[in-house]
C-alpha cells in the first residue's frame, strides 16, 4: 500500500503564478498529483519550465480561444492514459476537463463552469454539471473508484461561504446550484474535507478587488470529491490558505492505496 498526496489549485494564470513562487512551493510541498484549474493557456505558450518539470509527467487541456479556462496535470506517476473531455463537444471545447487514468482510480481534473456572467453561462453551468454527473455515475456503476478535484463554483452549504444570505441569489450560491450538489452526493460521492473538518470559516476563494482574504470574507468552492467506494482510502483532506499567488488557495488529500 502507497500513501498520496493529491492537490489542487485554481492558478488563476499558469504564466502568473509561475512568476509569484510556483516553482519553488511545487519543490517544496512536492504532491504526487497536481491538477490545476484556469491555466489561461495553451500547451504552446508554455515555456519548458512549465511543460517539462523535472520528476512530473505534464498533461493539457485547453480552451478553443486562448487566455481563457484550460487545466492541467502533473503526475510523477505516468497515468495509464489521459483523455480531454467527456465526449460532449460544447464542454470540451473550453478546455474544462482532463481524465486521467490510474491502476487504482480515475482522476478527474475539472474547472466547471461559471454561471455569473449571464443566464445563458449559468444554463450551461447547470447543463455541464447533469452531463458530469451522468457520465461518472456511469463509471462508477461499473466499479470504477474516482477522485474528482476542482473548482466547482458553487458553494454547498451556508457554512462554505461568509455571507450567504447576501449571496443567495448570486450564482455560486443559487438554490439550484446547491441542489445539484444535493443530488451528486445521494449518488455515491463524498466532499473529502467534511470527512475531516466540519469548521466553519474555511475558504479556498476570496475576492481581489475587495481585499477580501485579509479578512477571510470568502467562498469554499474548490474541492477534492472522491466515489464511496475509495472513502476509506482518504486518510486527510485539507486546504492551503496561506498559499499565495492565486485568488484561490490550494485543496487536497491524502490517499493510501
Amino acid at each position: 500500500m502507497k500513501k498520496l498526496t493529491l492537490l489542487s489549485w485554481n492558478v488563476n494564470g499558469i504564466r502568473a503564478v509561475a512568476k509569484k513562487g510556483f516553482h519553488e512551493w511545487l519543490k517544496q510541498t512536492d504532491p504526487d498529483i497536481l491538477c490545476i484549474q484556469e491555466t489561461k493557456a495553451w500547451e504552446e505558450q508554455l515555456d519548458k519550465s512549465l511543460t517539462n518539470i523535472k520528476d512530473y509527467h505534464s498533461y493539457f487541456a485547453e480552451a478553443y480561444k486562448k487566455g481563457y479556462s484550460g487545466v492541467a496535470v502533473y503526475s510523477k506517476e505516468k497515468p495509464i492514459s489521459v483523455k480531454k473531455g467527456i465526449g460532449i463537444e460544447e464542454f470540451n471545447r473550453e478546455g474544462r476537463i482532463l481524465i486521467a487514468e490510474y491502476p487504482e482510480f480515475l482522476l478527474f481534473n475539472i474547472y466547471f463552469p461559471n454561471g455569473k456572467a449571464r443566464a445563458e453561462r449559468l444554463k450551461y453551468k447547470l447543463d455541464f454539471y447533469e452531463a458530469f454527473q451522468k457520465h461518472v455515475v456511469k463509471l462508477k456503476k461499473q466499479g470504477k473508484r474516482i477522485i474528482i478535484c476542482g473548482d466547482v463554483n458553487t458553494a454547498h452549504k451556508e457554512i462554505d461561504l461568509a455571507r450567504p444570505k447576501p449571496n443567495s441569489k448570486v450564482s455560486g450560491f443559487l438554490p439550484e446550484e446547491r441542489a445539484w450538489m444535493d443530488r451528486f452526493f445521494t449518488e455515491g460521492f463524498i466532499d473529502t474535507l467534511r470527512m475531516f473538518n466540519n469548521n466553519p470559516e474555511v475558504y479556498t476563494w476570496w475576492d481581489v478587488m475587495t481585499r477580501a482574504r485579509d479578512r477571510n470574507v470568502g467562498w469554499r468552492i474548490d474541492y477534492f470529491f472522491v466515489s464511496d467506494n475509495l472513502k476509506d482510502n482518504v486518510t486527510d483532506a485539507f486546504t492551503l490558505p496561506n498559499v499565495m499567488g492565486s485568488d484561490h488557495c490550494p485543496v487536497g488529500i491524502e490517499i493510501k492505496i
